[in-house]
């Protein structure tokens, strides 16, 4: 049975003799998470685990604290178990997610529970958080700076042996459940059976050390250690096959998760093999929509943002919005490499939306200059558009971008450098620790809702003192 809450106790008042306060950005921020709509957009999202869960059933932990242990999660960038432990070992944290004295929900109850909100609650939540700033009076919306970063999935670094690997362990591993789940083991040679994991870590470190190497001799014997890693990966592919193939006759809960394991993963597996064999064997360049550079992540992307120190990363594309007062009003998770010049419209128009104007200023990098943007920015009603023009430029351009205003809002603009730094250190968004793309966003949406909270906090406990 879904709970909405414990009855209200005040901790501090239990034990008076320590004096207990919060601080006060954190006693701004309880304030904030007791508005209405953010616990009842939570709680559309968690009454749906089961058909029943409003009613029957146990007892559940409530959602107000579900929704404040996941804001200090990810306020203080914290794991799901650590964030189990130090809210049941502080008072103050007690208080503040409303737990009381009752027992903390462990790490696995909180993920479990986390992993029903969904991708659009979040941006539900995040409007929400960005209407409060306007109210405390955070921000007025009359400027907005955009720019796109990079949140790496929880990958290794990919290439083609090691995803091999990942392939040949997978469904070794998956195999060798199945050969317990089944019913009519003689159906399948029991050579299907057999663990290949040790022979394919042998073959990926033998292909590492002969990488390594150079000339010709080095290229040919790199040649042959993949075609006998791609052998013996194609070998364990039949044999899941064939063992998907008299799973699908029986019928049972195992069963079913053991075929969906192996239903997952085999078509991951063989697009490896087909990558492998087209730019190591044929020696062709395999565009980087094609390649899959994970197993477990199949959403990662491969994005070249031309940074020195990494060239190439492995995630998605994040684009944030920022308005004056520093807060995120809208986030975008992007597939694939997507070109940032078609992302300046959305912003403006979301941001209409939500502040019933366009803003007065819009401001990008070079990325997003083109001169459609800059006429559909000015006809959307925006006075001051600041995109820099990339490459040579003329007397004229160079005259325009030279204004006072013009470099003002450029100068602006260099600050959401700043704040992506921050969001990155602060609130974890340099890596995903979620699975999945409905992960990815969670984990975005998440981070971003603690952050807007924590900077309308720090505002309001500025301003009462």
């Amino acid at each position: 049975m879904l709970r909405d809450r414990y009855d209200p106790l005040d901790l501090f008042a239990q034990i008076p003799t320590l004096a207990m306060r919060m601080d006060p950005v954190l006693a701004q921020m309880d304030t904030l998470l007791a508005d209405d709509l953010l616990f009842a957009a939570v709680k559309a999202d968690l009454i749906t685990r089961f058909p029943h869960t409003s009613t029957d059933g146990r007892p559940s932990t409530p959602v107000e604290v579900i929704l404040r242990m996941l804001v200090v999660k990810h306020l203080y960038h914290w794991s799901f178990p650590q964030t189990s432990q130090f809210v049941s070992d502080s008072l103050v944290l007690r208080q503040f997610c409303r737990v009381y004295f009752a027992t903390v929900p462990d790490q696995s109850t909180l993920n479990r529970w986390a992993r029903l909100i969904q991708p659009t609650t979040l941006h539900r939540l995040l409007d929400r958080v960005v209407h409060l700033a306007t109210v405390c009076q955070v921000t007025e919306g009359r400027k907005l700076r955009c720019d796109g970063t990079v949140v790496e999935t929880d990958i290794h670094h990919p290439s083609d042996s090691t995803l091999l690997n990942d392939g040949v362990r997978v469904l070794s591993r998956t195999l060798q459940r199945a050969r317990q789940v089944l019913t009519d083991a003689g159906a399948v040679a029991q050579t299907a059976f057999v663990d290949h994991t040790h022979h394919a870590r042998e073959r990926m470190k033998q292909i590492m050390e002969v990488a390594r190497q150079k000339g010709e001799d080095a290229a040919d014997r790199l040649k042959t250690a993949y075609g006998d890693l791609l052998d013996l990966t194609q070998t364990v592919v039949e044999h899941a096959q064939q063992v998907a193939s008299v799973l699908h006759q029986q019928t049972n809960d195992t069963v079913e998760q053991v075929l969906t394991t192996l239903e997952t993963m085999l078509p991951r597996v063989q697009q490896v093999i087909n990558q492998t064999t087209r730019r190591v064997l044929n020696g062709e360049a395999v565009p980087a929509p094609e390649k899959i550079v994970s197993l477990f992540e199949p959403h990662t992307a491969i994005l070249r943002k031309g940074k020195a120190g990494k060239p190439t990363e492995f995630g998605r594309e994040v684009w944030l919005d920022e308005v004056d007062g520093g807060i995120i009003t809208r986030y975008a998770v992007l597939e694939g490499n997507p070109d940032e010049k078609a992302q300046l419209l959305p912003s403006i128009e979301h941001h209409r939306a939500q502040f019933g104007q366009a803003p007065a200023l819009v401001t990008a990098d070079r990325g997003v200059y083109s001169a459609p943007n800059e006429r559909d920015a000015a006809a959307a009603g925006v006075s001051a558009v600041v995109l820099p023009k990339p490459g040579k430029k003329s007397a004229k351009r160079t005259a325009h971008e030279q204004q006072d205003w013009f470099r003002a809002g450029r100068k602006w603009r260099a600050g959401i450098e700043g704040r992506i730094s921050d969001l990155k250190r602060r609130h974890g968004l340099k890596r995903c620790r979620y699975h999945g793309a409905d992960g990815m966003e969670r984990w975005v949406g998440l981070g971003l809702l603690a952050h807007n909270l924590r900077i309308i906090a720090r505002q309001n406990a500025a301003e009462s003192k």
